[in-house]
């Protein structure tokens, strides 16, 4: 009888070690498969999927070069996420297209600078000095502004982020205000006083707002707010537990370290 139940014994504890191993063996992830911009936005959720995998999750991300498949993408199912746009982008194709698109965390902004080109501080410029700015509607507006806030000009009160250059109504050095195609503004320095980058065409061409614009749009800028990148998801699923982790980790401190270390100013974390 001993004999048996020391054989019974050893049985049930061998069942409960194998259980207890059990217990430990890892959890399968989730996928969330998230849309984005190559740079900085699939570089910044390649660094956010290991700190998502702890949660139970991993990403799948699908890198694009345009702005519209990204959306219509998410609209139709193919994407939980998409990071690559600001709000004012988001509505607009909402309304042109007849999506219900929403955004559920901003992550950062791209300031634009401003950069001296054959003068090298504003307090140089002379009388008619000419400044390059975007020829876009939104990024003109947002030159202008930056261009008010350092006194050079004045903008009509009520224009805000529609201004453009009628909308100036004092300019006391008659600054000549040459709109160019975005892309083309680095290219263009040379042949001007200075000019007013985006951050992603600066960036390109090896420029870095933080170092080497003589002023840039700052994080309590109405510019910074309204158009800081987000993180968009089919209205409805705002509660997804997948889409709050990825909230939960590019609002973190961890990816915020990763975007001030690796971009040094071009790319500024919202939080």
């Amino acid at each position: 009888m001993k004999k048996v139940l020391a054989i019974l014994t050893v049985i049930a504890l061998t069942l409960m070690l194998f259980a207890g191993c059990g217990s430990t063996a890892p959890k399968e992830t989730a996928k969330i498969k998230v849309g984005a911009s190559v740079t900085p936005h699939a570089e910044i959720l390649k660094y956010a999927n290991d700190l998502l995998k702890e949660k139970g999750y991993e990403l799948e991300i699908i890198e694009y070069t345009d702005y519209v498949q990204p959306n219509l993408a998410l609209e139709s199912g193919e994407l939980d996420a998409n990071y690559f746009q600001h709000l004012p982008y988001l509505e607009n194709f909402n309304e042109e297209r007849n999506t219900g698109l929403v955004s559920v965390a901003a992550v950062h902004y791209e300031p634009l600078g401003l950069y001296p080109g054959k003068v090298k501080t504003i307090a140089e410029l002379q009388d008619g000095a000419q400044i390059a700015v975007p020829n876009d509607v939104t990024n003109e507006a947002r030159a202008l502004l930056l261009l008010e806030n350092q006194g050079l000009i004045k903008i009509r009160e009520d224009a805000g982020l529609k201004a453009t250059v009628k909308d100036i109504v004092e300019n006391p050095k008659n600054l000549k205000i040459l709109e160019i195609e975005a892309a083309q503004l680095p290219r263009s320095l040379q042949d001007v006083d200075m000019a007013v980058i985006n951050g992603n065409y600066a960036m390109q061409a090896g420029l870095n707002a933080a170092t080497d614009a003589l002023a840039k749009e700052e994080k309590d800028s109405l510019a910074a707010k309204t158009y800081a990148n987000i993180i968009a998801v089919k209205k409805g699923n705002e509660g997804d537990k997948g889409v709050k982790a990825l909230v939960e980790v590019m609002n973190g401190a961890e990816v915020k370290k990763f975007i001030e270390d690796t971009y040094k100013g071009t790319v500024v974390p919202m939080n």
